[in-house]
């Protein structure tokens, strides 16, 4: 059975959605891109980023949304950063975490490219697919982030980290339900203050070390993650594979997924043609 509301709980309902409705207006008349994005559920996403203070929320989302007018990241195509994820170093899951989020992936040893703009996109990519994947009704998404057998020579340089981290914080505001990053060297623990200091204080709440054969780290991923889908490499049961024809394969329909819920499919913007995605084949991604 659901629990029923107490009075004050639907009074700050009440507020919020007053809120939605005052930064809805604020904004003005939108079409297209613009308002397919600035759904209820995202205008709530830029209210809660800014502690509901519809000024600064107005003024977050107009940046996004003149980031998303030059950036393009719903119009990237796999075909154009597949070579990024070649080794898997990031990918989505085939399962989700117990509150239902998808999950990403990302294993900083398999990095195989010196591109800071092409991990960029590769990543602005995958947040897009994760986000086109959630369940009805779930709004964030958890990172699992492989740090076993990390080295300086797998790091990424500091200025493309504050680059992804600026993004994501300011383009993609409460996407981030948890980010547990397991079994990471000293030597990253040390790098990780530094990347700290760029993170809002509720996004760095977010970030949990774990470790292998430690208990309260056993405890914390089964309370997040069912063993059985777990991989092996995160404390679970479940084998990590990664088939790069296969993940391909689901990115092309995923592609054609999400052209049809931006309403591209009879554009061409900067190349873009549904009909391209499906006629591409996995093994010409060498």
């Amino acid at each position: 059975m659901f629990k029923r509301k107490n009075a004050h709980q639907l009074d700050d309902d009440s507020q919020q959605d007053n809120k939605v409705s005052k930064l809805r207006s604020a904004l003005g008349p939108l079409s297209g891109h613009s308002l397919v994005f600035c759904s209820d559920a995202s205008l709530r996403r830029y209210l809660d980023a800014r502690n509901w203070n519809v000024e600064k929320a107005k003024k977050m989302i107009e940046e996004t949304l003149k980031w998303r007018s030059t950036y393009k990241p719903h119009e990237i195509l796999w075909h154009q950063v597949a070579h990024e994820g070649e080794t898997g170093k990031v990918s989505r899951a085939s399962f989700h975490d117990r509150q239902g989020r998808v999950v990403l992936i990302m294993r900083p040893t398999m990095q195989n490219s010196p591109s800071a703009e092409g991990n960029i996109r590769h990543l602005v990519y995958l947040l897009e697919n994760a986000i086109l994947n959630l369940p009805r009704g779930q709004e964030q998404m958890s990172w699992l982030i492989d740090f076993t057998g990390w080295s300086m020579a797998a790091n990424v340089p500091m200025k493309t980290t504050r680059d992804i981290v600026y993004i994501l914080q300011n383009h993609y505001p409460e996407r981030l339900g948890m980010a547990f990053l397991y079994n990471p060297p000293r030597l990253f623990q040390a790098g990780y203050k530094a990347i700290k200091y760029f993170l809002d204080p509720r996004t760095a709440q977010k970030v949990k070390f774990v470790y292998p054969k430690d208990k309260t780290s056993d405890e914390l991923m089964k309370s997040h993650f069912d063993v059985e889908n777990l991989p092996k490499e995160f404390g679970g049961k479940a084998t990590l594979a990664y088939d790069h024809e296969e993940f391909s394969r689901q990115m092309y329909e995923d592609d054609v997924k999400k052209a049809k819920y931006w309403g591209l499919e009879d554009t061409e913007p900067n190349g873009f043609h549904a009909a391209d995605v499906v006629s591409e084949p996995a093994t010409s991604l060498a």
